[in-house]
């Protein structure tokens, strides 16, 4: 069921519409909190716990806890806001929560309740890029997807870096500037992030209409009770969609590497003795040059194919798993590691977000989006329990990086088997 139908937007050569790039902000909203994540949160984390205390241990028990609570409440809360005018309700239920403990990051003195803030904000941040990504078929066409998906990760990275470069300035100069401790400025950090973050989630919540819905509101409390006979058919139709559940396997194991990479990324670095300006400077890099290379991803997608241009970048993740075990020792290293990062980073997650938004029934995206962030978040809790666990029981990080090969190489063998529905 639709309100109107999304086939009339441009071509996919056409430049973006207003209504696009009004979606894209909130990548550059929400990518702040992600940076600020990746290159400050653990070091100032660090910085709260005993010298003996294992960053990469407590790290990644904490991104575990947050992820699987995603995959435990996204399925239902997905379908429930496929019912019409649902989907931005949830939305800004979880954008508000990240928001607010954002915020209350900066309040905590020890690092046990930090983290537990910390995993807080994760969820909402997570919740409501699930709804997000869902909003991606009400805003385009399939054609247009991976540009308009790509630009959203491109802008994203680039757009990140403003508010990230202006807490940077406050951390280092901070203490000299205003006499406050580098703990203050860093937690002052926590709020203009999330300042950031509510700023350009504006335009979204004025510009944004759920084209794509399986019931009005009037049939809203009779699609609730049906949400789980909903779900129970969602299951029944992607085991019934070879080349569908095939991908979500795919989907499951390669974006468990990614986004254990991201998210361990500085933990190990720390670890491992890298000076903290260099880890920061080093994932700054990561930003600008993932920037253009997500936009040439969308447009490399339009001539090759979205699916052979996610197997290549599998394949680099190969390389750069590869490289983290055997090679990274200094900041040298580091610093390799983050450009090749920024070189793929963006593409395989704005193409993997495309691509399922192509094979799914658009009124049922947010459904489909809740199962789709099950196999995601689902992926994170095995990489960073498998990072955290391994690091935990042999001492040694790289060991727990090197297993993330495993599972890439998994992925690269159901995604070569699996028929691509979007070339017939």
């Amino acid at each position: 069921m639709s309100e109107q139908s999304v086939n009339a937007a441009p071509s996919a050569a056409a430049k973006l519409t207003p209504r696009e790039k009004k979606w894209i902000v909130y990548d550059v909203g929400n990518s702040a909190f992600v940076l600020l994540s990746t290159a400050v949160v653990p070091i100032y984390a660090k910085s709260l716990m005993p010298a003996d205390g294992n960053i990469v241990s407590a790290w990644g028990y904490a991104q575990t806890i947050a992820s699987l609570v995603i995959a435990l409440l996204m399925p239902l809360l997905g379908s429930i806001a496929d019912v019409q005018g649902m989907k931005v309700k949830f939305f800004l239920g979880f954008f508000g929560t990240g928001v607010v403990t954002c915020c209350a990051m900066a309040l905590p003195l020890t690092w046990l309740p930090f983290l537990i803030v910390y995993v807080l904000a994760t969820i909402g941040l997570n919740g409501s890029l699930t709804f997000y990504d869902s909003m991606l078929v009400d805003t385009t066409s399939n054609e247009r997807m991976d540009k308009v998906s790509s630009h959203g990760y491109g802008w994203g990275y680039i757009g990140s870096t403003v508010p990230f470069i202006l807490c940077l300035v406050l951390i280092f100069g901070g203490p000299a500037l205003f006499g406050w401790s580098t703990a203050a400025c860093t937690r002052a950090s926590f709020v203009i992030t999330a300042i950031w973050w509510a700023a350009f989630t504006v335009p979204l919540l004025t510009s944004y209409r759920q084209v794509h819905y399986r019931a009005t509101r009037e049939h809203t409390a009779e699609a609730i009770r049906g949400t789980f006979s909903e779900l129970a058919s969602t299951l029944g139709k992607v085991v019934r969609n070879k080349p569908l559940w095939m991908f979500m396997i795919a989907f499951f194991f390669y974006i468990d590497a990614v986004n254990t990479v991201i998210s361990m990324s500085t933990s190990y670095g720390t670890q491992l003795g890298i000076d903290s300006t260099q880890l920061v400077a080093a994932l700054l890099v990561t930003q600008f040059v993932a920037f253009p290379s997500a936009i040439a991803y969308g447009r490399l997608a339009g001539r090759f194919g979205c699916k052979p241009m996610i197997m290549a970048a599998v394949i680099a993740y190969l390389g750069i798993v590869f490289f983290a075990a055997f090679f990274l020792r200094s900041a040298v290293e580091f610093w390799v590691l983050a450009i090749l990062v920024g070189i793929f980073q963006g593409g395989i997650q704005a193409l993997s977000r495309s691509y399922y938004g192509k094979i799914i029934p658009k009124e049922h995206a947010n459904e489909y989006y809740g199962l789709y962030d099950i196999f995601g978040k689902t992926a994170s809790i095995l990489g960073t329990f498998l990072v955290a666990t391994t690091t935990s029981l042999t001492g040694n990080a790289s060991l727990g990086v090197l297993s993330i090969a495993i599972l890439l190489a998994v992925a690269l063998v159901f995604l070569t088997l699996q028929k691509d529905p979007t070339r017939n």
